[in-house]
C-alpha cells in the first residue's frame, strides 16, 4: 500500500521575492511530502506567482500590520482545520507568532520555525524578546541557520539544545557560478551603460546593522584613485535610508546607483568587480546569504565576520576580512585587490571551494526532510 505524502504547511510573512522558498518548493521530495503555503502579504507577490506556476497550493492572507493579527490567526486556524497538515513550518517573525499560535490551538504536533535573525531584537528592540521566547515555547522544533543563532537561542533565550536543529541555508550554487551572457549584457545596459570601472557591489537593505554607512566613505576615497568607479547598491531601501542618502549625496551623482529591486538576483553579482558586505558586529547577521552568493559567483569578497561569516571566512584566503565599522580598512582592502591579481585569484578560487562543501541545496533539503519525518 502506497504511503500518503506528509502534508506540510509553510507560513511566511512579508516576502515578495525569495529564491530560497522557490528552491524548496522545487526540490522537496513530492512522493514523500505535500507542500502548501500561507503567505501573509498585503498584495500578490513574486513568490505567490511562482508557486502558482508550480501548481502548489498557496493561500494569501492580506496582512498589512499588527492590527491584522487576530483575523490572520482565525483564518489560519480555518485553513489548518480544513487541510489537516502533519507539520507547520513558519518563517520570519510575524508568521511565526501567528502561525505557531494557530497551529498549537489546532493541536498540530509538529510545529517548526526557522529563526532568521539572531540578536536583532536584543540589540534594537529588547521589548520584543519576550515574543521571541513565546515563539520558542510554541515551537516543538527550532531551526537555527548558523552557530550564532543557535548560541543566541541557548545562551540568551534559554532554549534547550535538544530542541534546536542546525540547518544552513542551501543554494543552487551553479546558478551563481554559471550565467547567461545575454542576461548580463541586459543588466549592464540597465545599470552601467557607460561601462564604468571598477564596479563596487553591495546587496543590503538600507538599515544600520548592515554597515553601508562605512562603505560609502571608503568608496569616496577610492574615487581619488579611480574616478571612473561605480558603486551599485541593490535592495536600496530601509529604515536607515535618510542617513545613507545623506552620505551618498556627498558623492558625484554619476558615481553611484540605487536599485530597490532586481529579479535577476543570481546574475547581478557578475556586474561587480568587488563585492562588499560589512555588518556592524559578529552576531547581528543571523546568516548572511550574500556571503555565500558572492563567493559562489567568483566575485572577490570584502567582509566583516557576522552570522555564517564567523564560520567560513578566512582573511587573505577566501575573502578579505576587515574590522567592524572601519571605512579606512574597507578602502585599503579594495585597493589591495586591485593591486594584487594573484591574491584576487586565490581568494575567488578558494571561496568557491569553501561554499561547495556545505551549502549545496541538496544538503539543506535532506536535513529538512529528516526533520519532517521524525
Amino acid at each position: 500500500m502506497t504511503k500518503k505524502p506528509v502534508k506540510i504547511v509553510y507560513i511566511i510573512s512579508n516576502i515578495n521575492k525569495a529564491i530560497a522558498f522557490e528552491w524548496i518548493a522545487e526540490e522537496l521530495n513530492k512522493t514523500k511530502f505535500e507542500l502548501n503555503f500561507i503567505l501573509l502579504n498585503p498584495k500578490e507577490s513574486y513568490l505567490e506567482e511562482y508557486l502558482n506556476k508550480l501548481n502548489i497550493n498557496v493561500k494569501r492572507i492580506n496582512y498589512n500590520s499588527k492590527r491584522d493579527i487576530p483575523l490572520s490567526i482565525l483564518r489560519i486556524i480555518y485553513f489548518l482545520l480544513l487541510n489537516k497538515p502533519s507539520v507547520v513550518h513558519t518563517h520570519l517573525f510575524d508568521a511565526s507568532f501567528i502561525g505557531l499560535l494557530a497551529a498549537k490551538l489546532c493541536g498540530i504536533k509538529k510545529r517548526i520555525y526557522t529563526r532568521h535573525y539572531s540578536t536583532y531584537h536584543h540589540d534594537f528592540f529588547p521589548n520584543a524578546v519576550k515574543w521571541d521566547k513565546l515563539n520558542n515555547k510554541f515551537a516543538t522544533r527550532i531551526i537555527a541557520i548558523s552557530e550564532v543563532v543557535k548560541d543566541v537561542l541557548i545562551s540568551k533565550e534559554g532554549v534547550a539544545p535538544e530542541k534546536i536543529s542546525l540547518v544552513y541555508h542551501g543554494f543552487k550554487l551553479n546558478k551563481f557560478s554559471e550565467y547567461d551572457n545575454d542576461v548580463i549584457e541586459k543588466l549592464k545596459s540597465k545599470y552601467n551603460p557607460t561601462n564604468k570601472r571598477p564596479v563596487i557591489g553591495v546587496i543590503s537593505r538600507f538599515t544600520e546593522l548592515k554597515g553601508i554607512q562605512f562603505i560609502i566613505p571608503a568608496f569616496s576615497k577610492l574615487l581619488n584613485q579611480y574616478p571612473n568607479a561605480l558603486l551599485l547598491l541593490f535592495n536600496a531601501s530601509g529604515d536607515y535610508e535618510k542617513e545613507i542618502n545623506k552620505l551618498l549625496s556627498e558623492l558625484p551623482k554619476e558615481t553611484y546607483l540605487k536599485v530597490v529591486f532586481e529579479n535577476e538576483i543570481t546574475s547581478i553579482y557578475h556586474l561587480f568587480d568587488v563585492f562588499i558586505h560589512v555588518p556592524i558586529n559578529d552576531t547581528i547577521e543571523a546568516f548572511g546569504q550574500t556571503y555565500i552568493e558572492s563567493m559562489a559567483s567568483g566575485i572577490p569578497l570584502i567582509a566583516t565576520k557576522s552570522g555564517i561569516g564567523n564560520e567560513i571566512l578566512i582573511n587573505n584566503d577566501n575573502s578579505i576580512v576587515v574590522p567592524y565599522k572601519n571605512s579606512e580598512a574597507i578602502y585599503k582592502a579594495i585597493a589591495l585587490l586591485f593591486s594584487d591579481s594573484e591574491l584576487k585569484n586565490k581568494i575567488t578560487n578558494n571561496a568557491k571551494n569553501t561554499v561547495a562543501q556545505k551549502f549545496e541545496i541538496h544538503v539543506m533539503i535532506e536535513k529538512l526532510e529528516t526533520i519532517y519525518l521524525q
